[in-house]
């Protein structure tokens, strides 16, 4: 005799002994509550017209008909792609020139922006000459005020993380750093070392 009949055999010689001292516990909890709901089913199924049972059946059936059907029918969605609006580099610089009033890291993104763009200008005037671009922002003719130099040195050599956060707090105004420099003085001043290229050239 194998392990599974003994098993097997243990198993029903254990529901024996129990189903008699248990018998009143397993009517009261399962026999009687289980007959009682077959009964009220049978009743509710008596007491409803035989033509709702029909119009439920058939309703049942033509749900299940036709959401198969779907399902067959129903082809497989292309995903459509996104389409990003690529700007250009004046664009760009315009976007975060309006958001500079958010906080510093606006202010720091258009001076960087405006301080490569000095560091190419100068690199021009040196007729294409290797610049680096941890160099000083100077050269022959180039005589920006110490505030506008600050700005254009701050912005290609610095980083956002140098100044403390600008954006209004508690209605405080906050100090002024060297990035809060008048950008339409400094994109003039850009523009006139750029008419002074084309002019020698």
């Amino acid at each position: 005799m194998t392990r599974r009949w003994l098993i097997v055999i243990g198993v029903v010689l254990i529901a024996a002994l129990l189903a008699f001292p248990l018998r009143g516990v397993v009517h009261q909890l399962i026999v009687v509550p289980l007959s009682y709901l077959l009964w009220l089913l049978g009743l509710i199924y008596l007491v409803l017209p035989q033509a709702l049972w029909w119009v439920g059946v058939t309703l049942l059936v033509l749900f299940l008909l036709g959401k198969s059907l779907l399902i067959e029918i129903k082809t497989p969605r292309q995903p459509v792609p996104i389409s990003r609006i690529e700007r250009g580099k004046v664009e760009s610089l315009a976007v975060a020139m309006q958001k500079t009033k958010r906080g510093i890291y606006f202010k720091w993104l258009v001076a960087n922006r405006l301080g490569k763009l000095a560091h190419h200008i100068l690199q021009q005037r040196e007729n294409g000459k290797e610049r680096s671009v941890f160099a000083p922002l100077v050269g022959e003719g180039w005589e920006p005020s110490t505030g506008l130099q600050q700005y254009l040195e701050k912005g290609l050599h610095g980083s956002f993380a140098d100044f403390p956060n600008s954006g209004y707090k508690y209605f405080i105004r906050p100090p002024k750093t060297s990035l809060d420099h008048d950008v339409s003085e400094v994109i003039e001043f850009l523009e006139s070392n750029v008419n002074i290229r084309a002019e020698r050239s």
